[in-house]
């Protein structure tokens, strides 16, 4: 007993004896107690498996008192705990092995007290029932999949999915730890339920998923998944299984539909009212709209960069790489529509079938309070809600893009810039091309199809420009010309958004709809792209508004077959407000990922720049063309000023000069000259009367007014040419000081009543002969020698001119003369032969004088015809007159005391010369103080006046500029002002760009 007591104690029992020591009436009820503790251990281990049937516990012992028992011998104690120690093995061996069939034994009991579960196997279906289920399911997935694909299912119904799912899930683990826990707390009888509840549980779990395949699949499919049909049954049902499952994907196609449309007309409210709410924050400049007029200001600093870097002259393809939306298609295509219809107006001209977009157009659309379109080189403001500004504007448009095809051309790069602002409108810079075209007609200038091309390559080539490719959805797909030129500048399609429009033409046209879906998903063309839309930008009718337009493409996607019930493009792929509002943020996460690169490489170009100026021009200051047009404007206009300055006897005398540089050879020819052939004074007189009468009516005006105008040029050219002499002189702007003075020459205009009143005192001038005083006649001698004096050098040079060098300047200067010089030689000294001997000969040769003379040079080997002996005679005569011109002028100088006596007709020497020169010069006096009276009192103004609009003008004309400011001193500081420039409004930009973040 104590050897199994001491067993149970190794065993972590406790197994307290139930009788004491002492002795007394309670000694038998303790006896008791202790058999009863004892047979209640014996049954316990024997059903835990520890004890057998035979085990010595279950033996009845006869029971001894303890009290008794400890009195015993020691000797006999020892004995018996040494006996039970060597039994110790043999109760371990026999132990396990009764343990184990016992525990058998236990488990086969437990076993067959379970309840019969042969039933589950008629609950749960056969292993091919289970496989049939499942390949229904996945054929019914893959029909969803190709019915559905692209759904945009609303984002709250995903949420509400994932939320039931994940409390599905949360309820299954729960319920799993319980029952783990019950396991393991309770016995035999607990774990039996605890297996029934959850078998019941997977059973629960098991119809509530065919409960919710249910919704989707029709009840029949799975009540077939599980009945086994056969023969004509098993079609019919199946028939059916499928005509169900088609009225329900229909039905739910239509109720999703319907369900987005209902969104998009709330969005739209919400749109409309948002738009009225920001349009009256914006017009009354709330304080909480800082963050709305930062986003407003940022398209707008963002284009002013684009403007000038359309200005920028080193090239676009290398420096140019900041973001724009180039819209290109073929022509006739719907690229100005789309255009509109997310600048929501009719901006553009209409034209049917032929070319309108000829120039490009750069449109950048911002928000603001009122609908308004401006251009950028104009302070007028188009108002878009009224059409008679539409109609303006589309006017203009026209107007600017026929004016850049000037000189034969049909296309021209020059970018019409201008602003589109309206409540609502996306932020974003797009640039309408002229559509490609595949034939070019002979109204068209040669090469324009390839200009067209190479304009379009030019723009998409920008590796950071966003290209919103237009298809017509009306035409064939193989007769498109843009997709195979966006393939080649963007094969991988990472910055090209495509458009279908005239899709309600290709819904009436096409036979195969698949072949829209097959556009719609890029499986069509030779392009990829980040996305495929859908839109209708009107309905045939130019005068159809944006409102109607757009209430039709609703319409027409609301009901429309292909894009409504048969599913082919999920809606968010449709209409021009996505269109609109996916161009939108692909435009400024291209901008946001692209301008710091920008920025940075401007600043190294402005580095290089400085550099080199620093380096060639150390002392001069950076003046771009602007800056020195208006340095050299203010240096001609000083030089108008001088004109003031200018005394009146320095005008006198170079209007005297200039007039009888004009109006020496007629006076020489048509008035001396011929009246020098009479014989007396009378006769002299009155042809020189005559002739002076008729010069001063007719000539003698016009050609003072000439005079003047020419003297007036003559003045200031001076004075721009005494500005050259100062050390501050820069020659860079005498280029563009000669074309401003020629051009305000040019449109100078004289006063047309200056030449009637010169008339009137040239006529009253030279009727008068009379010379009052010996200093006047003593002035006429000295005029009439000077004058004759020059005429007579410039006929004696004239003449060497023809006859060649003389002998002796043929020894100095070792010159030969031609032989036709020689003839002009031989004929000279013949012709002076004859007026040696005829010195009063007249001006015009005989026909018996030629013949001699012809005669006379053959005899002498030469031979000549009569207007070769005139030709020379001309300059021989003219020489002849003058010297004897001049020798009565010498004569005259003291024959003025005869002629104040009136015995002029007594003088040996006649001197009526002397007085018609004497008439002369006194017109030429009053001629010239009337003319420098007009050009100090009015006519110098005037011509200041015409110099600042001529140079208001040059202000305006870039290309003149260009072209009279040259040199690369010019050019250097042009590229410095417009990096810098640049550079500081990118770095703005990104300011305000980082700040919006």
């Amino acid at each position: 007993m104590i050897s199994t007591v001491n067993k149970f104690k190794k065993a972590g029992m406790s197994l307290r004896p139930m009788v004491s020591s002492s002795t007394g009436p309670s000694s038998t009820s303790q006896i008791l107690k202790y058999r009863n503790y004892q047979t209640m251990t014996g049954q316990y281990y024997r059903h835990r498996g520890i004890l057998s049937r035979h085990s010595p516990l279950n033996r009845s012992i006869p029971f001894q008192n303890p009290a008794i028992y400890q009195t015993r011998n020691v000797g006999f104690m020892v004995g018996r705990i040494i006996r039970g120690v060597l039994k110790i093995r043999y109760l371990l061996i026999g132990g396990a092995v009764g343990g184990g069939i016992s525990l058998q034994r236990s488990y086969e009991e437990w076993r067959d007290s379970l309840p019969d579960s042969k039933w589950i196997k008629d609950l749960f279906p056969s292993t091919e029932k289970v496989d049939s289920f499942r390949g229904s399911l996945m054929d019914l997935s893959s029909k969803f999949r190709d019915s559905l694909e692209g759904l945009d299912i609303d984002p709250r119904l995903k949420v509400f999915g994932d939320r039931k799912i994940s409390e599905l899930r949360a309820w299954f683990d729960n319920r799993l730890e319980d029952a783990i826990k019950a396991a393991e707390d309770e016995g035999k009888e607990g774990n039996d339920k605890v297996i029934t509840q959850g078998i019941n549980n997977g059973l629960n779990l098991f119809y509530l998923a065919i409960d919710s395949v249910s919704d989707v699949a029709s009840p029949v499919v799975l009540a077939e998944s599980f009945v086994t049909p056969t023969g004509a049954e098993k079609h019919a049902e199946e028939r059916k299984k499928a005509e169900s499952m088609q009225q329900k994907i229909d039905k739910m196609q239509e109720e999703l539909m319907k369900v987005q449309l209902k969104y998009q007309k709330e969005l739209e409210k919400l749109e409309r009212d948002n738009k009225e709410l920001r349009k009256q924050l914006l017009l009354k400049g709330h304080s909480g709209s800082t963050n709305r007029k930062i986003k407003k200001s940022l398209i707008d600093m963002y284009s002013e960069v684009l403007d000038e870097l359309c200005d920028y002259d080193v090239g676009y393809s290398t420096h140019d790489h900041l973001p724009r939306v180039v819209v290109v298609g073929d022509q006739s295509s719907g690229k100005t529509s789309v255009l509109e219809m997310i600048a929501q107006a009719r901006i553009f001209p209409r034209g049917a079938g032929e070319m309108m977009t000829r120039a490009p157009v750069k449109v950048t659309l911002s928000e603001g309070p009122y609908h308004i379109a401006q251009f950028k080189d104009s302070s007028r403001e188009f108002d878009l809600s009224k059409e008679s500004d539409l109609s303006d504007l589309r006017k203009e448009v026209e107007l600017r893009m026929l004016n850049s095809v000037k000189h034969g051309k049909t296309v021209s790069s020059e970018v019409i810039s201008m602003t589109v602002k309206g409540p609502g409108l996306q932020r974003m810079v797009l640039v309408d091309l002229p559509g490609i075209i595949s034939t070019q007609t002979t109204e068209m200038e040669s090469g324009t199809r390839e200009a067209i091309r190479q304009m379009t390559q030019t723009y998409m080539s920008n590796p950071n420009a966003i290209i919103l490719c237009i298809q017509d959805g009306a035409v064939d797909a193989e007769r498109s010309n843009v997709t195979d030129l966006v393939a080649q500048m963007d094969p991988q399609g990472k910055r090209t958004i495509f458009v279908l429009t005239k899709v309600d033409l290709a819904e009436e046209n096409l036979t195969k709809p698949d072949r829209i879906r097959k556009i719609l998903s890029g499986k069509l063309f030779p392009m990829r792209a980040l996305g495929y839309f859908a839109v209708v930008t009107g309905r045939g009718n130019k005068d159809d508004s944006i409102a109607t337009i757009k209430q039709y493409e609703e319409n027409f996607f609301s009901t429309s077959k292909l894009f409504n019930r048969e599913g082919l493009v999920p809606s968010t792929q449709v209409t021009t407000k996505n269109l609109s509002l996916a161009v939108s943020e692909c435009f400024w996460k291209m901008v946001r990922e692209t301008v710091e690169q920008q920025a940075d490489a401007f600043k190294a170009t402005r580095f290089n720049l400085e550099t080199e100026w620093k380096n060639n021009f150390p002392r001069l200051r950076e003046l771009d063309r602007n800056e020195l047009f208006e340095k050299a404007r203010g240096e001609i206009l000083d030089e108008v000023v001088n004109l003031s300055l200018v005394s009146p006897k320095e005008w006198e005398e170079a209007l005297m000069k200039k007039l009888w540089e004009k109006v020496a050879t007629h006076v020489f020819e048509n008035l001396y000259l011929p009246a020098a052939q009479s014989n007396s004074s009378g006769t002299f007189n009155t042809t020189i009367d005559i002739r002076l009468k008729q010069w001063a009516d007719q000539q003698l005006p016009r050609k003072s007014v000439e005079c003047a105008w020419e003297t007036l040029k003559e003045e200031f050219n001076r004075l721009v040419e005494k500005a050259k002499l100062s050390k501050d002189h820069d020659n860079i702007f005498d280029q563009l000081k000669a074309a401003v003075v020629d051009e305000s020459m040019r449109k100078h205009q004289w006063e047309d009543k200056a030449a009637e009143v010169l008339r009137v005192i040239q006529l009253n001038t030279l009727e008068d002969r009379s010379v009052h005083d010996k200093q006047q006649w003593d002035s006429a001698v000295q005029f009439v020698e000077r004058s004759v004096k020059e005429k007579l050098q410039v006929t004696e040079e004239n003449l060497n001119n023809l006859v060649g060098p003389s002998r002796t300047q043929q020894w100095l200067q070792w010159t030969n003369a031609t032989s036709e010089q020689k003839e002009h030689a031989a004929v000279k000294n013949e012709l002076e032969r004859l007026l040696f001997s005829e010195r009063n000969h007249p001006p015009t040769l005989s026909y018996e004088e030629l013949t001699a003379a012809r005669r006379n040079m053959q005899t002498n080997g030469v031979d000549v015809d009569n207007e070769f002996i005139r030709q020379t005679w001309h300059h021989v005569y003219r020489r002849h007159f003058l010297r004897k011109s001049l020798s009565r002028a010498y004569e005259c100088r003291k024959g003025f005391w005869m002629y104040h006596q009136g015995l002029e007709n007594e003088q040996v020497v006649d001197c009526n010369d002397v007085v018609l020169f004497w008439r002369i010069q006194q017109m030429l006096k009053v001629t010239a103080n009337a003319l420098r009276q007009q050009i100090m009192n009015r006519e110098a103004r005037r011509f200041e006046k015409e110099i600042k609009e001529v140079l208001e003008v040059y202000s305006q004309d870039r290309e003149k500029k260009e072209q009279l400011l040259t040199g690369r001193r010019v050019q250097l500081a042009e590229e410095l002002k417009r990096v810098r420039q640049i550079q500081e409004k990118l770095e703005e930009f990104i300011k305000s760009l980082n700040a919006e973040k």
